[in-house]
């Protein structure tokens, strides 16, 4: 592990400290929790992202008027 300084606004420091109390764990412990947490939900993000993209970037094949003569399309 790399040890490093956060500044902390005064609430979210209460809050991991009572967070840690309860849990009974240390301090750092839940904050790498925390940490680990976001940033999973910031990758899964990602992931549906790059997804969504390739499903983009996929040209569907199809007559040029479908738009305005779909209702021939459909039941001819």
């Amino acid at each position: 592990m790399i040890r490093t300084q956060v500044y902390l606004p005064e609430i979210f420091y209460q809050e991991v400290k009572i967070e840690a109390k309860k849990e009974n764990k240390a301090t750092a412990q839940v904050i790498r929790e925390l940490l680990e947490e976001g940033l999973n939900i910031k990758r899964q993000k990602n992931n549906i992202g790059k997804a969504l993209l390739t499903l983009t970037s996929i040209k569907a094949k199809g007559p040029k008027d479908l738009s305005t003569k779909i209702d021939k399309y459909l039941y001819e």
